[in-house]
């Protein structure tokens, strides 16, 4: 079945056109709508399987940020920070006049969460929080530096997986070549010149070497926004950003708070497993 949404399009502030992907939801539908924020290398691809089903009660939107898929390129490599991709996608709420949501975020998607909340407490009806907390392992941060913005490319897609495949089988150890390649085609288009690479500003390396850009300090701050928030959080059994004891200090301080560890998956898990969808849609079940 083709997804079922509209690509649309909204306008940053320093004048880039950014795009988006629009799930109506029902006719008529008065749920919550949900927002999906991708991670650092990632793009709307991402939530295509988890966006499809959740549009069945609710409308949902898939922003793109800056330098990935649709949308532009951002001249300015500094603007490649969570501060700025969080006042594109707010720019994109108050146009949209959406006051209250569920966020759902992978990675630096869930330090956009953070942020969001902190500015603007109490307009995130459930949060979903994908193999992110306050506190990122430096060791998580070193491996994501030693691939972003290396810009390889390959002849075919089945290279393109084998090349995923050799960069992050540690994390993801029991994938098949159909699933490096699922994953391949949500990271990578074919260009112009007929080879395949990445789908993102090979510039944002740039601001993510920068202290204190990969990772915003004083999360816990912001984390703290979230508290009495229905909230999951999702784990990878064998990530190497979020740590077993940031999870439970996190438990700590949100007791509206669940949790599920997916087992021999690394940074992070895609969202399609069973057992994750069985659970954010647990969670949603219970926000009109």
């Amino acid at each position: 079945m083709a997804a079922q949404y509209e690509d649309r399009f909204w306008d940053s502030s320093d004048g880039l056109t950014l795009h988006y992907r629009n799930y109506p939801g029902p006719e008529g539908g008065t749920a919550v709508p949900v927002l999906c924020m991708h991670g650092l290398t990632r793009n709307a691809r991402d939530f295509a399987g988890l966006a499809d089903e959740l549009a069945a009660t609710r409308r949902v939107i898939v922003p793109d940020m800056r330098g990935r898929g649709q949308s532009d390129y951002a001249p300015d490599s500094d603007t490649y920070t969570p501060a700025t991709y969080v006042a594109d996608v707010e720019k994109l709420l108050a146009e949209q006049g959406i006051t209250r949501f569920i966020a759902i975020g992978t990675s630096m998607g869930g330090l956009m969460t953070m942020l969001m909340a902190q500015a603007r407490p109490g307009r995130m009806a459930a949060v979903v929080m994908n193999d992110i907390g306050p506190e990122v392992d430096a060791s998580g941060l070193a491996r994501i530096s030693g691939y972003v913005g290396q810009g390889r490319s390959y002849p075919t897609w089945v290279h393109a997986a084998r090349g995923l495949a050799d960069a992050h089988s540690a994390a993801f150890p029991d994938y098949t070549l159909d699933q490096w390649l699922e994953m391949a085609k949500r990271t990578m288009v074919v260009t112009q010149n007929g080879r395949i690479s990445f789908d993102y500003d090979m510039a944002i390396a740039e601001p993510f070497a920068k202290p204190g850009n990969a990772a915003p300090p004083n999360l816990w701050l912001a984390f703290e926004a979230l508290r009495g928030v229905p909230m999951l959080l999702v784990r990878g059994g064998l990530s190497d950003l979020l740590s077993s004891e940031t999870v439970r200090q996190m438990a700590a301080r949100n007791p509206a708070m669940t949790s599920i560890t997916v087992p021999r998956v690394g940074h992070a898990p895609t969202l399609d497993e069973p057992e994750v969808r069985a659970a954010i849609n647990a969670l949603l079940d219970g926000v009109e």
